[in-house]
């Protein structure tokens, strides 16, 4: 599916220029801790791209709804997971921390059906 495809490559975009962001734009503005916890938020983002870009390339192949929801799991973690962090680390908002581990369960679960479709398809 070509929606997988485009995420990962827009994913991938603001990966990079949220890295560099922050460890340029951010430097001297946030705490250690707070750059620590931005960079975790980027290695996520850029880890879960690959997995769109290769869950786009698995569809291309076999049209499959448990594949197309591990996609959806990795996007909707990226957001949740990567989108709580960043605010986190730059406003030290802690409601914003709470939201992160739902993000890392959409993530555990994407990795669930992409191991179940491979169980199934290859």
């Amino acid at each position: 599916m070509k929606v997988f495809l485009l995420l990962g490559v827009i994913n991938g975009f603001l990966a990079v220029a949220l890295g560099a962001f922050g460890a340029h734009g951010l430097e001297g503005k946030l705490s250690e801790s707070a750059i620590a916890t931005w960079e975790k938020a980027v290695t996520y983002q850029m880890f879960h791209t690959i997995a769109l870009l290769v869950i786009g390339l698995l569809m291309m192949k076999v049209n499959s709804n448990g594949v197309m929801w591990a996609g959806w799991m990795f996007f909707i973690g990226i957001v949740l997971f990567s989108g709580s962090l960043y605010i986190y680390s730059t406003t030290a908002i802690k409601t914003f921390a709470m939201i992160t581990p739902f993000g890392g369960v959409a993530f555990l679960i994407g990795w669930v059906l992409l191991g179940l479709f491979i169980l199934k398809y290859v």
